[in-house]
């Protein structure tokens, strides 16, 4: 039983040997090169200090939330904060310094109850006793 196994598996290799390969045509385009002639220039740069800051509070989306970030060229450094629906503030600060990222998520203020109240005054279709009878 074991020699038909192997004879099975020789018969599958050779025949993988020789079945005919796909044939694709050579592109009708030349391979790009790299960099492209004339244009040496490196894109190494030194890094570069910056910082930046925005808020955004939008009552009518309740959107309520905001970022800001530092970076000597070395170390970055920054925080983000968003106003949970719950009406609790999360905040993440986060510090790069080339050997990792480093982030702490806190949550500020406590949990708000709301009372649900239903944005429609009179309901979306009449009750059925407001139907005429068919009778």
């Amino acid at each position: 039983m074991k020699f038909l196994v192997i004879i099975a598996l020789i018969a599958v290799a050779v025949a993988e040997e020789y079945a005919e390969k796909p044939s694709y045509p050579a592109p009708a385009y030349p391979a790009p090169a790299y960099p492209a002639p004339g244009y040496s220039k490196s894109y190494d740069y030194a890094p570069q200090p910056y910082n930046f800051a925005y808020d955004v509070k939008d009552e009518p989306s309740y959107n309520d939330f905001g970022h800001q970030e530092t970076a000597d060229g070395k170390v970055t450094s920054g925080s983000y904060k968003v106003v949970l629906p719950d009406g609790r503030t999360q905040v993440v600060t986060y510090k790069d310094d080339g050997y990792g990222l480093v982030a702490s998520v806190k949550t500020e203020g406590a949990i708000k109850s709301y009372d649900y109240k239903p944005a429609y005054n009179a309901p979306a279709y009449p009750s059925p006793s407001d139907y005429p009878a068919k009778y």
